[in-house]
């Protein structure tokens, strides 16, 4: 049996409950990409019955689905990418992971310039691409790099190709995370090569995510050690640090991604195919950019009923997000958002499953379907909910 999920990166579907809490009220992603064009037609999610679970100004109701759809309600404490996916993996963490809004320690800084041998720049939350225009032109000049935070738990270290070869950069960030550990454990230590000049710099392709490992065994884990196929695309081997992953495939963006979703198709394996797209976030949430957002999604919609006319009658496709990021608000940072859990497949009872508790539901129920010790995991299986008859493992 094949599973393909697809984590559209951000894309939230409204306000959680507690999003109070984390400043997001009024948050919703998909909605206000939608409103802020006036409508965006999504055909084929919109057959899948996305338009079910969220308002989607432009995408027709369709009765009944093609899918199985619901939403889930985020629990683990955090809405940064590492949470979110470790979530849909099975684990909630009940304490979050640290945030740096005055900028790192003194000694965590001290420690880290000592271990490179040179001063930094910044030190300071702000906006990736901000930032590099800001200090580049001094980075060019002292081959200083540029660390920087945001509201999420990252350490992030920018420097031009030109001046720090990608390489080095990389061996830096490997000694940040070595550095920031226990108290100051940030959940990712990101590399961000640019290029270009003042007033023309942009970010390279080349980024690298230094996670923290997960503190226990995730559904990749519990496939993989049963001698399943567990295959990343995107940035995932990053985000779970290469645990339980029996074939990495590093993709930069949403194109490299979708080009592999379908190379794979047409390949043998037995397990889980686990794809990150990263552009939603990364490319247009990050930066409050609602034409790119729904043009990407129209991409993504064109390129999925290809993808639906090649599945397998024993396939399972899972379509769902790790966190909201919603290009209209004033923040530029993640939104604490419920997402959307999408099931398609011949053996999947189509209709509205409604709200559940727990990113965590989905990696207990590809435990269960699989037939793999998933009660370490956290969450319920939904299986009873979106299949048409059990496709436990023991059963043909």
């Amino acid at each position: 049996m094949r599973t393909f999920i697809i984590i559209l990166d951000g894309y939230g579907i409204g306000e959680s409950p507690d999003a109070n809490y984390y400043g997001d009220e009024g948050s919703n992603t998909a909605y206000h990409v939608a409103l802020a064009m006036g409508g965006i037609n999504l055909v084929n999610l919109g057959k899948l019955g996305l338009p079910l679970i969220v308002d989607l100004p432009g995408t027709a109701v369709m009765w009944p689905p093609l899918a199985a759809v619901g939403r889930l309600r985020e629990l683990s404490a955090g809405k940064d990418t590492t949470t979110g996916h470790w979530e849909l993996s099975g684990i909630i963490l009940t304490k979050p992971f640290p945030t740096f809004p005055r900028g790192f320690p003194n000694e965590i800084i001290e420690s880290f310039k000592k271990a490179i041998g040179r001063d930094i720049l910044g030190n300071y939350p702000a906006s990736g691409t901000m930032i590099i225009e800001d200090l580049g032109p001094e980075h060019l000049k002292t081959g200083y790099p540029i660390v920087y935070t945001s509201a999420d738990s990252v350490f992030q270290i920018a420097a031009h190709e030109d001046v720090v070869p990608v390489e080095t950069l990389y061996e830096w960030c490997r000694i940040a995370r070595n550095l920031l550990q226990g108290p100051n454990g940030v959940a990712r230590v990101i590399a961000r090569p640019f290029a270009g000049t003042p007033g023309k710099f942009y970010r390279t392709p080349r980024r690298r995510d230094f996670s923290l490992p997960p503190p226990k065994d995730t559904l990749l884990d519990k496939l993989s050690m049963s001698g399943y196929d567990v295959i990343t695309l995107g940035k995932l081997d990053d985000i779970f640090a290469n645990r339980g992953i029996t074939k990495p495939i590093h993709c930069s963006n949403n194109d490299e991604c979708m080009e592999c979703l379908k190379e794979y198709q047409d390949r043998d394996f037995n397990g889980l195919l686990f794809c990150n797209l990263i552009d939603f976030d990364m490319k247009y949430g990050h930066r409050n950019d609602p034409p790119g957002y729904a043009k990407a999604l129209l991409k993504f919609d064109d390129w999925l009923v290809t993808f639906i006319e090649g599945m397998r009658p024993t396939d399972l496709l899972i379509i769902s997000a790790d966190h909201g990021n919603d290009p209209l608000t004033k923040s530029t940072d993640h939104s604490r958002e419920y997402v959307p859990l999408l099931f398609y497949g011949d053996m999947v009872r189509p209709g509205n499953f409604g709200t559940f508790n727990g990113f965590c539901c989905l990696g207990k129920t590809l435990a269960d379907i699989y037939g793999v010790d998933g009660r370490e995991l956290d969450g319920i299986s939904l299986a009873p909910e979106v299949l048409k008859r059990s496709i436990l493992h023991n059963e043909e």
